[in-house]
C-alpha cells in the first residue's frame, strides 16, 4: 500500500543544502579521479610485485571497489532526488505501454555513452527500477552499457578495423534492445526481490498528500534515503563480487584460452562463452586479452563472443545482481543473452 507521507521537515536553511550538496559533487569528481593512482599507491604499499598475478588482482579491487561504491551513492542519490518530482505511476505511464520499444532504444543507446563495466552499470540499474522505470528498459541499458560502449568500439577500430567495430556496435545494440524487449514481454516483475519490487511499485514511497509541495532540501533528503536504503541491502554483496573478479583478473589463462577458441568446432564459440562468464573486467581491460588471443589463432567470433560474455555476463555482476534480482530472473536474463552472445560469435565466424 502506498503511503501518503512527505519527507520530513529540514531545520536547516535552504542555501546550505544547496551548498553541501554542490561541494559534495565537486568532492565526488575530485575522489572519483583520484581512485586509479590511489588504488596503484596502496598496491605500491604491499610486498607484492606490480607486475605479477596478485599485483594485478589487488590494483584492479582496490580501484573497482571504492568505483562502484562512489557511483552506487551518486547515482540512487540522484535518482531519489528526481523520483520525488514524479510518482511511479507517471514514471510508468511515459515509459511503458507503446513506448516500451522507443524506451528500449534510448537506454541501449545511453548504455552506449556510458563507459561502464557490468559492475558499474548496477547502480544506475538500481535507479531505474526504483524509479519505475519498466524491467525491460532497465534490462536494455544493463546489456548496453558494459557491452557496447564508445570504449570498447574505438578500440576494437584501432584493433580490427571499422568494418568488425560497426558490426560489432549494430550487434550489440540489437541483443540489448531484443533481450529488453522479450524480458519486459514476459512481465517478469514478480521475480524481483521483495524489496526492490516494493520500491519498483511504489509501495515504499513516500507521496505527496493532495495539495502538499516538497522543498528541494526536502528532495535532497529523501536522495539520502534512499542511498541509505539501497546502500545497506548490496554493499557487501558489491565487495564479494568484485573480490571474485579481481582474483579472476589476474589470473587469465590466456594459452589454454586461444587453444580452444581456435579449435574449428561448432562448440568453440559456446565454450568461449562459458569461458567469459566466470571472468570480470571492462571493455577497456579485455582488449588487449583480446589482442593477444587473436595473435596466437583464435578465430574472431569466438573471441568476440567471450568478450561480450565478460563484460555483459560477468560472475560478479551476477552476485551484486542477485541482491536486486531473484535466481529465475537471473538465469532468464542469463539465457537471453547468451543466445545473443552465441549467435553473434557464429555469424562473426562466417562473415569474417
Amino acid at each position: 500500500m502506498t503511503s501518503n507521507v512527505s519527507a520530513p521537515p529540514s531545520h536547516r536553511p535552504d542555501w546550505q543544502w544547496h551548498l553541501g550538496v554542490a561541494g559534495f559533487v565537486v568532492a565526488w569528481w575530485l575522489v572519483y579521479h583520484q581512485l586509479a593512482p590511489f588504488a596503484e599507491w596502496l598496491v605500491a604499499l604491499l610486498p607484492v610485485d606490480r607486475a605479477s598475478h596478485t599485483g594485478e588482482a589487488l590494483a584492479f579491487f582496490f580501484y573497482d571497489v571504492p568505483k562502484v561504491m562512489m557511483l552506487l551513492t551518486l547515482i540512487v542519490f540522484a535518482m531519489g532526488v528526481v523520483r520525488s518530482f514524479f510518482s511511479p505511476e507517471k514514471t510508468r505511464a511515459v515509459l511503458s505501454g507503446r513506448r516500451e520499444g522507443i524506451g528500449n532504444v534510448l537506454a541501449s543507446g545511453l548504455g552506449v555513452l556510458t563507459p561502464f563495466c557490468s559492475c558499474s552499470a548496477v547502480p544506475l540499474f538500481i535507479g531505474f527500477v526504483s524509479a519505475g522505470v519498466p524491467l525491460g528498459v532497465t534490462f536494455s541499458f544493463l546489456i548496453a552499457a558494459p557491452m557496447v560502449n564508445e570504449v570498447a568500439l574505438v578500440l576494437l577500430f584501432g584493433l580490427v578495423g571499422w568494418q568488425v567495430a560497426l558490426t560489432y556496435l549494430g550487434f550489440g545494440l540489437a541483443i540489448a534492445v531484443v533481450a529488453g524487449l522479450i524480458i519486459g514481454k514476459l512481465r517478469l516483475e514478480g521475480w524481483l526481490q521483495d524489496w526492490v519490487r516494493d520500491i519498483h511499485s511504489g509501495a515504499n514511497a513516500p507521496e505527496l498528500l493532495e495539495g502538499e509541495h516538497l522543498t528541494m532540501t526536502d528532495r535532497y533528503r529523501l536522495g539520502i534515503e534512499a542511498v541509505r536504503e539501497i546502500f545497506a541491502k548490496v554493499w557487501i554483496w558489491i565487495i564479494a563480487g568484485i573480490a571474485m573478479g579481481a582474483l579472476i583478473h589476474g589470473y587469465v589463462p590466456e594459452d589454454l584460452m586461444a587453444r580452444i577458441m581456435g579449435a574449428d568446432a561448432w562448440w568453440s564459440v559456446p565454450a568461449a562463452v562459458v569461458m567469459g562468464i566466470p571472468m570480470y573486467t571492462n571493455a577497456a581491460g579485455v582488449i588487449p586479452i583480446i589482442e593477444a588471443l587473436l595473435g596466437k589463432g583464435a578465430a574472431l567470433g569466438t573471441v568476440l563472443a567471450f568478450m561480450m560474455s565478460v563484460i555483459a555476463l560477468s560472475l560478479p555482476e551476477m552476485i551484486i545482481l542477485h541482491q536486486v534480482l531473484k535466481l529465475r530472473l537471473i538465469a532468464v536474463f542469463i539465457g537471453t543473452v547468451a543466445s545473443g552472445i552465441l549467435a553473434v560469435g557464429y555469424l562473426f565466424n562466417l562473415l569474417f
